[in-house]
C-alpha cells in the first residue's frame, strides 16, 4: 500500500473537556465545530489556506473573545476535517488508499485550492491519486470502495470513474505489465509481491486472475466495472461468467441456508431489517442476472440454477425470471435432479416444488433444440413426388446436418426429467396435469427406455389414490410398453393401481419378447387387437375378450379380474408369476397387494424405499 507524507511538526493536537485544541503559545481565536467535535484554533493558520473559511469569518459577528463557526454536514467528519488543520499547521499526515478520498472531499469543502495558495492540499491530493494511487491494483480498489460513504462529492469530483478507468484497464492489460506488488488475492493473500518478481508471478496467474479482487466491490460499482469489462469485448465471455460467479458466493452466503429454511415464520418475513435485506438481495440477484454473457456456456447450467433459486425465494421481477428460464433451458442437459428442485414460494399452490418453472425452462429447451432430430415428412403440396430411396437420402442428409450433441443432450435431458418426475411424484399436491406435462414433452425417440417413466408414474398412483379412472388413463396414456424392461413388465403386470388396457399391453408384449427370444411366430389375437385398439369403449372390448364372462362394473378396470384361472388374458404371460425368478425386484406386486394397498394409503413415497423395488440391473435405463 503506498502512502504520501505532508509536513515535518510533530502531532501537538489535544483534548481537554472535550474540546480539540492545538498546542501553542499563541491565544486561539477561533472555534470550529464539525459535528459533535468542537476544535479551538488560530485563524492566521486556517484562513491563509481554506477560501470557504474566510468566507464564513467574513459572514459572522465576531465576538470579544472568538469567532465560531458551524461546518454542518462536513465530508468526512471531525477525522477528515482534523486532517485538514494539521495540514493547515504543518503537522505531518499521512495519505494512503483509505483515507484519501475523505481528505479530497474535505479539501473541496474548505476550497484549499492553488488560487488561495501555492502547493495547497488539493493540488498535493491530486498528483498523489493520479501518480501513485490508480497505478496501483489494490489501491485503486481501496479508493473505490472508500468513495462509498462520500458517494456524491465522489461522483462531481470524478475519483469514482478514474478509478473504475484504472481497474478496467488493469483488467484488460496483460497481467505483467501490472502492478500487482499490492494485490490480496485470496489465492495468495500473504504473498508480498517485489516490483521485480511480480512480472515473473503474473505469467503463472489465471486469465481470471482479478475476478477475486473485484469481488470485494459492492453491486452498484461492481456493475459499472463489469459493463466496462463487457463492452470492451477483450474478456472471454467465460472468463466474464466465472467472475460472476465469484462475485455471487462472495456477497450471497446465506442463499443456500434461504433454501433449507424456505418455511420460515411469517413475522420474521415481514420485520423491516429482513425486508430490507431480501431488497437488497433482489436488487443483487437482478443485476447478476443482467450481467450474464449472452454466449451460451458462458457460465454453469449448476449456478443459473442457484441464481434461480435465490430469485424465487427474494421474488424478483417477472422478466428476470424469464431471462433465467431461457438461459438453463439452453443447457439444460448440464443439470443435475437435485439443481431442478426449486422451492415453490407461492402463496396460492401448495406444491413443495415449482414445478411450473421447471416446465418453462424444459420449453425453452425443445424449441432451442432445432433443427429437429426427427424431421417431419410432411412437405406440403408443392414439393414435387420424389422416390422413397430419394426421401430417405434426404432425410439422411438432413439428420447429418443436425448437430448430434442436439441429440445426445435430449436423450440426457429424457434421463433427468424422468429422474425429476420421481421425486416431484411423491408430492400430494402435485396437479396431474403438470406431471404429464413434462412427460409429453419429451421427445419420443430421446426416451430409449420407460422403466424410469413407469417407475415415476408407480410413485404419482401410490402417492394419490383417489385418483379417478380417467386420471389414471390419462396418466399411463404417456407410457410405452415396448419400451419397458422384463423387469419392468413382470411389475407392471401385477400392478393393481394400472388400467387394464395398460396391463394386457404389457402382458402381450412381454408374451411376443419371450417368442421372439426363443425363435417363434407370434399372432396378435383378434381380440387383444381389438382391445388395443379401441379407446372409447374398454368394457365392451373387454367383455367381448372373455368368453362367457362379465367382470363387475367395479372391476373392469383392475387387475384383479386378470387373476382368475378361466381368463383368457391370464394365459398371455410366458411364466406363472410363481415360477419367475424377476418377481423378486418388485415387492409389492399383486403377490402381496396387502401391502400396496398400506403403501398407497401414505401421501408420497421415500426414494429410497422405491428404489429397492426395482433391479440394480436394469436393460435400457440409468439408475438415479
Amino acid at each position: 500500500m503506498k502512502f504520501m507524507k505532508i509536513g515535518s511538526r510533530a502531532d501537538t493536537f489535544y483534548t481537554t473537556e472535550g474540546v480539540r485544541s492545538v498546542s501553542s503559545e499563541i491565544f486561539s481565536d477561533l472555534m470550529v465545530q464539525v459535528e459533535g467535535t468542537r476544535y479551538r484554533l488560530h485563524k492566521f493558520p486556517l484562513l491563509s489556506k481554506c477560501l470557504h473559511l474566510q468566507r464564513l469569518c467574513s459572514e459572522s459577528p465576531e465576538s470579544s473573545s472568538k469567532q465560531v463557526l458551524l461546518l454542518p454536514d462536513f465530508p468526512g467528519g471531525a477525522e477528515a476535517f482534523e486532517l485538514c488543520a494539521k495540514f493547515c499547521y504543518g503537522i505531518a499526515i499521512t495519505i494512503s488508499a483509505y483515507n484519501i478520498v475523505s481528505a479530497r472531499c474535505a479539501a473541496e469543502y474548505l476550497h484549499m485550492t492553488e488560487d488561495v495558495e501555492k502547493g495547497n492540499l488539493i493540488h498535493k491530493l491530486e498528483v498523489f491519486l493520479n501518480s501513485c494511487v490508480l497505478n496501483g491494483w489494490k489501491d485503486s480498489i481501496v479508493t473505490l470502495q472508500s468513495t462509498k460513504a462520500f458517494e456524491a462529492w465522489a461522483e462531481d469530483l470524478g475519483i469514482t470513474s478514474r478509478c473504475i478507468e484504472a481497474i478496467v484497464s488493469k483488467v484488460l492489460s496483460n497481467p505483467s505489465k501490472v502492478n500487482l506488488s499490492h494485490s490480496y488475492s485470496r489465492r495468495g493473500k500473504d504473498d508480498t509481491l517485489s516490483c521485480n518478481g511480480a512480472e515473473n508471478r503474473s505469467k503463472n496467474m489465471s486469465k481470471s486472475w482479478w475476478a477475486e479482487d473485484v469481488a470485494e466491490l459492492g453491486i452498484d460499482f461492481y456493475w459499472r466495472t463489469m459493463i466496462a469489462i463487457k463492452s470492451s469485448g477483450k474478456i472471454p465471455s467465460n472468463i466474464v461468467g466465472d467472475a460472476l460467479r465469484i462475485y455471487a458466493s462472495r456477497w450471497l452466503p446465506q442463499i443456500s441456508k434461504a433454501l433449507n429454511n424456505e418455511k420460515q415464520d411469517t413475522i420474521a418475513r415481514e420485520s423491516d431489517s429482513v425486508a430490507e435485506v431480501a431488497l437488497k438481495n433482489r436488487f443483487f440477484i437482478e443485476s447478476l442476472i443482467n450481467l450474464l454473457p449472452v454466449d451460451k456456456n458462458a457460465v454453469s447450467c449448476s449456478f443459473l440454477l442457484k441464481l434461480l433459486k435465490a430469485a424465487n425465494i427474494l421474488k424478483v421481477s417477472s422478466s428476470s425470471m424469464a431471462e433465467l428460464a431461457k438461459r438453463i433451458g439452453m443447457q439444460l442437459e448440464e443439470a443435475t435432479v437435485s439443481d431442478l428442485l426449486i422451492p415453490n414460494m407461492s402463496n396460492t399452490c401448495k406444491e413443495q416444488y415449482d414445478v411450473g418453472i421447471v416446465i418453462d425452462i424444459l420449453d425453452h429447451f425443445i424449441q432451442g433444440q432445432s433443427p429437429q432430430t426427427s424431421p417431419s415428412r410432411a412437405r406440403g403440396n408443392f414439393h414435387r413426388r420424389r422416390s422413397r430411396s430419394a426421401e430417405n437420402l434426404s432425410e439422411l442428409q438432413e439428420s447429418r446436418r443436425s448437430s448430434s450433441a442436439s441429440h445426445g443432450s435430449k436423450l440426457r435431458v429424457a434421463r433427468l426429467m424422468d429422474g425429476y418426475l420421481q421425486v416431484v411424484a411423491c408430492d400430494v399436491n402435485l396437479e396431474l396435469l403438470k406431471f404429464i406435462a413434462i412427460a409429453e414433452a419429451i421427445p419420443e425417440f430421446a426416451r430409449l427406455s420407460h422403466d424410469d417413466l413407469y417407475r415415476a408414474i408407480d410413485i404419482y398412483l401410490k402417492g394419490h389414490p383417489e385418483l379417478n379412472k380417467s386420471g389414471r388413463k390419462r396418466l399411463c396414456r404417456v407410457l410405452d410398453c415396448k419400451k419397458l424392461s422384463i423387469e419392468a413388465c413382470t411389475h407392471a403386470a401385477q400392478n393393481e393401481l394400472l388400467p387394464l388396457r395398460v396391463v394386457v399391453q404389457v402382458l402381450f408384449f412381454e408374451q411376443a419378447r419371450a417368442a421372439v427370444a426363443t425363435g417363434q411366430m407370434i399372432t396378435l389375437p383378434s381380440n387383444i387387437k381389438a382391445l388395443l385398439a379401441a379407446h372409447d369403449d374398454p368394457s365392451r372390448l373387454l367383455n367381448s375378450l372373455i368368453s362367457n364372462k362379465t367382470l363387475p362394473p367395479d372391476d373392469q378396470w383392475s387387475v384383479s379380474g386378470l387373476k382368475t384361472p378361466n381368463s383368457s388374458i391370464s394365459t398371455l404371460k410366458t411364466k406363472p408369476a410363481e415360477n419367475d425368478g424377476s418377481n423378486k425386484n418388485y415387492r409389492d406386486g399383486t403377490g402381496k397387494s396387502s401391502r400396496v394397498k398400506s403403501n398407497t394409503s401414505l401421501p408420497s413415497r421415500s426414494r429410497t424405499m422405491f428404489s429397492r423395488l426395482w433391479p440394480i440391473h436394469r436393460h435400457g435405463s440409468e439408475k438415479t
